[in-house]
């Protein structure tokens, strides 16, 4: 029997590791670094193949900005470490910021508002599948987005 999939955010300041670091270089890194024992108590639940939203913190972005996978579960490079490595799957197709987070309804007890200082969250499917509604999805999800051209005729008119 195979194991349930999960979900979690894993939060980066942009300035020391950002998405485009991240995506670059076939995507693959560990993620290493975490100090807090919750945190790693997190790392080491983490599953092959359990989907992360990447969260840029700090001052001036706090926003979901895309997706990983996990493609080798916990491991010890040494002392109190504690590492997996991540894959990037794809860019948020909309950034959702944390202000509009916590103004959604159905978001209410997600684990980044009751520990905001934790670096690793588990995130509930319900709330994956609300914030990937928020965000468009992400690119790699599957789902086909139809691009209209950027043409405008989008038969709105009027509803500014």
């Amino acid at each position: 029997m195979g194991k349930e999939k999960q979900y979690w955010l894993l939060k980066t300041e942009p300035g020391e590791w950002s998405w485009e670091d991240q995506a670059a270089n076939g995507g693959i890194t560990k993620w290493d670094g975490v100090k807090n024992k919750q945190a790693q108590k997190y790392l080491k639940s983490m599953n092959l193949d359990d989907l992360c939203f990447f969260y840029h913190s700090g001052a001036k972005a706090r926003r979901l900005v895309g997706v990983v996978t996990v493609v080798r579960e916990w491991y010890s490079e040494g002392g109190d470490d504690c590492v997996v490595d991540v894959k990037a799957i794809g860019e948020m197709r909309r950034p959702v910021d944390l202000k509009e987070m916590k103004g959604e309804e159905g978001l209410k007890g997600f684990a980044l508002f009751r520990q905001p200082r934790l670096s690793v969250v588990p995130v509930s499917e319900d709330v994956w599948l609300k914030l990937c509604d928020l965000g468009g999805g992400f690119e790699g999800d599957g789902i086909v987005v139809e691009d209209d051209g950027g043409g405008g005729e989008s038969g709105d008119e009027g509803d500014d």
